[in-house]
């Protein structure tokens, strides 16, 4: 009998679960794990030349910091408990990270292919509208994103809606985050999340008693990954680890999975997807019909990258991967979690390894704010620096500098900005939760220590705040 999950009840458990490494008095922990307010919405959209009623949600998780921040999915396999469950997450994510919101999260319940761009934008812009009415969105209240389902699209027209509403409201950009470049996005935003995936990895794999433990040599180089889920998150993942010698032996998608033992070529895939609009029949990699399947095959690192709860009781004890980094929200369940601890896999939990995309959602949201590009002030003053530099290594020199040469001496611009900090994040969040987790001698996972470090920097705060009379 396959496992019955309830994605919102595994997300207490795990905090249950840590809350016995604090010294929080139990109500402040139940406070922490309850969401603060629900919003469930149904609103009427005409599509074609009917009335279609159209279900939603927004949750917000935790006020002991505002705004609160999440992504929104459409899908239609939104429900109340995985949008719970979600923000919560982001609460977590964001303390881990030390990003300063509570978390939220937004879900429409449909399925996006079956309806024009025009519907799309028509329910997008109707959702913001009942969003506004509730005070459920603005830079200040609560900020969406991206999510699965969405993109930079969905987001221009949420933040083109909140300023026709909110035409004297001078932060009105930074009501959402994920926006095109020219609505006030950020360079690095799109890549975000699998780009920090890769930063993760290669910080869980730089310590050699912990990849001796798991029989692995450090680096990410030459290493075997699967990567189940190939949209934004999962192909930019396997494109950097690609690119910094990881070999792509397995990538699968909803119809199907792609195994090929010497290694795939993953921009070539995405091409060839984009092409087909499928990855079924592509030429170069065996095919696997059941794609859930392609998870159980060799490989040093499983990356599931697509939905919830996709490591379970069921199969867990067929994984052969020796490290699994969840880039997805929550896709191993509690059960299968501690089967996967007994055959010792390393597991890179979520609430840390995919939080790049929140990261730098918070940097475009500075931005916004701040009303300035990254990197604009002093951009000419380092051009000037640059070209001195040159001129007198040349001169003294007597040789011409290469293109490749100035652009290693070349002065940082947005995007190497956001790259550096969403690597230097990374890096410093990897390493608190490693220490907690060699503090504790019965403590035996890096998700329990990703926890306690989200329980304790959200419990001072809401004792700080004085909350509790």
């Amino acid at each position: 009998m396959s496992e019955q999950v309830k994605f919102f009840q595994n997300v207490a458990t795990y905090v249950d679960q840590a809350a016995g490494f604090t010294n929080f008095p139990k109500g402040l922990i139940e406070q922490i794990k309850v969401c603060n307010a629900v919003y469930q919405i149904n609103f009427p959209v005409k599509i074609k030349d009917k009335i279609q009623v159209i279900e939603a949600y927004r949750v917000q998780h935790s006020h002991h910091r505002l705004p609160t921040k999440g992504g929104i999915r459409y899908s239609d396999m939104v429900n109340q408990d995985e949008v719970m469950a979600l923000a919560a997450l982001m609460t977590y994510k964001c303390a881990v990270v030390n990003v300063p919101f509570g978390g939220a999260k937004g879900g429409i319940k449909i399925n996006p292919k079956e309806y024009t761009e025009d519907e799309l934008e028509r329910i997008t812009r109707r959702y913001t509208f009942e969003l506004i009415k509730k005070g459920f969105i603005g830079p200040a209240l609560d900020v969406p994103a991206p999510d699965y389902g969405t993109g930079e699209r969905e987001m221009s027209w949420i933040a083109d809606t909140f300023m026709q509403f909110n035409q004297q409201e001078l932060n009105a950009q930074a009501c959402v985050t994920g926006k095109p470049i020219g609505q006030g996005g950020v360079h690095g935003r799109t890549e975000a999340t699998g780009r920090g995936i890769f930063y993760g990895l290669k910080q869980a794999c730089s310590y050699a008693d912990d990849m001796k433990k798991i029989g692995l040599e450090t680096g990410i180089e030459g290493k075997t990954v699967i990567i189940q889920g190939f949209g934004n998150v999962g192909y930019h993942a396997a494109r950097v680890l690609q690119e910094n010698g990881a070999i792509i032996v397995g990538v699968a998608e909803y119809e199907g999975g792609l195994y090929n033992a010497k290694g795939i070529d993953v921009d070539d895939l995405k091409k060839f997807q984009i092409e087909n609009k499928t990855i079924r029949n592509y030429p170069k990699a065996k095919f696997i019909k059941q794609s859930n399947l392609l998870m159980e095959e060799v490989c040093d690192i499983l990356i599931p990258a697509a939905l919830e709860n996709q490591i379970t009781k069921d199969n867990a004890a067929k994984i052969k991967a020796k490290i699994i980094g969840e880039g997805a929200n929550g896709p191993i369940t509690p059960n299968g979690e501690a089967i996967l601890s007994k055959k010792g896999v390393m597991v890179v939990p979520d609430m840390y390894l995919n939080a790049g995309g929140v990261t730098v959602s918070y940097f475009e949201w500075l931005k916004n704010l701040s009303h300035v590009s990254f990197g604009r002030l002093d951009h000419r003053h380092q051009d000037d620096s640059f070209n001195k530099i040159i001129d007198l290594i040349e001169g003294n020199t007597g040789r011409r500098i290469s293109n490749r040469e100035k652009d290693a001496l070349r002065g940082a611009d947005e995007l190497d900005i956001v790259r550096s900090g969403l690597e230097d994040t990374m890096i410093n969040s990897y390493e608190n939760i490693r220490t907690i987790l060699k503090r504790h001698k019965k403590m035996n996972s890096l998700r329990t220590a990703a926890y306690v470090d989200a329980l304790d920097k959200i419990g001072v705060t809401y004792l700080k705040l004085g909350v509790f009379p």
